[in-house]
C-alpha cells in the first residue's frame, strides 16, 4: 500500500476545497485499486460533490441550515458556532474510497473529492492518501 500525508490551507472562512487534482496525482501510474482519502480531524469531512456550479456554496449553505453557527452546542470553545463543527463529520464523513483503473480515478464526469471544513478557528488541514493496490 501506499500512503501518504498532504497538507492544506484552508483559511479563516467555511470551505469546500477541491482535492480532485492531488487525488489524480496520487494515483497516477499506479495501476488498479482503491483510492481512499482521509482527513483525520474531528471538524472536517470528505464530500464527492460537483463543484464549480454552485453546488459547493449550496452544500455550505445545507450545513449552515442543519447546523446553525450558534450558541446551541454544548461544545462552545473557539469561535461563535464551534460545536456544530463537530457534529458535521456526522453527516459529511472524514473519509471516501474511489475506485482507480488503470491509475485513473473511476469518477463521474462531474464528480471531484472535496474537503468540507466549516471550522474557522483551523486554517491547517492533513489529508491521508492511501492506495491499495488490486
Amino acid at each position: 500500500m501506499h500512503s501518504e500525508t498532504r497538507s492544506y490551507r484552508t483559511g479563516g472562512e467555511e470551505v469546500v476545497l477541491d482535492l480532485t487534482d492531488d487525488a489524480a496525482e496520487v494515483a497516477a501510474g499506479r495501476g488498479d485499486g482503491l483510492l481512499h482519502v482521509f482527513v483525520p480531524h474531528a471538524t472536517a469531512g470528505i464530500a464527492i460533490i460537483e463543484t464549480g456550479s454552485g453546488s459547493d456554496d449550496d452544500l455550505l449553505s445545507a450545513l449552515a441550515d442543519l447546523l446553525p453557527a450558534d450558541d446551541r452546542w454544548r461544545h462552545r470553545h473557539g469561535s461563535r458556532g464551534h460545536g456544530r463543527s463537530h457534529v458535521m463529520p456526522a453527516i459529511v464523513p472524514p473519509h471516501a474510497t474511489v475506485p482507480v483503473l488503470d491509475g485513473r480515478l473511476a469518477l463521474g464526469t462531474w464528480q471531484s473529492i472535496c474537503l468540507v471544513d466549516l471550522n474557522i478557528d483551523n486554517a491547517e488541514r492533513e489529508v491521508r492518501w492511501s492506495f491499495l493496490r488490486g
